[in-house]
């Protein structure tokens, strides 16, 4: 998206989904490519909205996103997830702009950052870490809620199904990003700086105390043995 494109543009997305008291999900479509991606909103222990991954929904979704709270922070979760952006920014003009660090030039080609992760305000619902092995280019959000503790995480991590037709065959067999979750061939390639690193932060995270799911930006979300399925998208590693 060009930083000049102020349309509301909105692609095919599913509604608004409650995962936790204050965790909400949303899952959207891509042109031209099964690929699915996944917005969060978190609502902070203030009442105030954490959007992650911003994706522009229709206008009725919207107004049910503002019933929600007042979006106070718009996180921007690495130097290639932009693509709305700008459009929040422009709704939201408040709302302060949050990427990882080793992202922000990239960021910044589309909206002006107000806070890396490790300025993000200290809150007792969100907290931002910069993940190991990656330069510093993505983090993991974690969300406490009433049942336990969620982890956001952006491109480190997919869980994408199989799917059928050439799409389907380039995800499976060549960029290695479907059939569970798991760290495709293309994170490795264009992501991880340092494998040891990276596999021993992801295994960290996978020993957080309440583990209740994990959130990655495309596709579905780990509900069940979410530990478990870390530890084994780390093996895999």
């Amino acid at each position: 998206m060009s930083k000049d494109d102020t349309t509301w543009k909105v692609l095919p997305h599913r509604p608004l989904e409650q995962l936790a008291d204050n965790l909400w999900r949303v899952e959207g479509d891509l042109q031209g490519m099964p690929l699915k991606r996944v917005m969060a909103v978190v609502r902070l222990a203030d009442g105030g909205l954490v959007i992650h991954n911003a994706i522009a929904m229709d206008e009725p979704s919207m107004l049910q996103l503002d019933a929600l709270g007042k979006v106070r922070y718009l996180v921007v979760p690495n130097g290639f997830h932009r693509m709305d952006a700008r459009r929040f920014a422009n709704r939201y003009p408040e709302a302060k702009v949050v990427c990882p660090k080793g992202s922000r030039k990239k960021v910044e080609e589309v909206v002006p950052v107000n806070l890396t992760y490790e300025e993000f305000p200290k809150d007792s619902t969100v907290s931002f870490t910069t993940l190991d092995g990656v330069g510093e280019q993505e983090g993991v959000m974690n969300v406490r809620s009433s049942d336990g503790v969620s982890l956001l995480l952006n491109d480190a991590l997919f869980n994408m199904p199989h799917v059928g037709g050439l799409h389907g065959f380039v995800f499976k067999h060549i960029t290695k990003s479907s059939g569970g979750l798991r760290v495709t061939r293309l994170t490795k390639l264009m992501l991880v700086k340092d494998r040891a690193a990276f596999a021993a932060h992801l295994k960290r995270l996978a020993d957080t105390p309440e583990l209740r799911r994990v959130l990655v930006a495309h596709h579905q979300t780990v509900t069940e043995n979410a530990a478990s399925a870390m530890r084994a998208a780390v093996a895999d590693l």
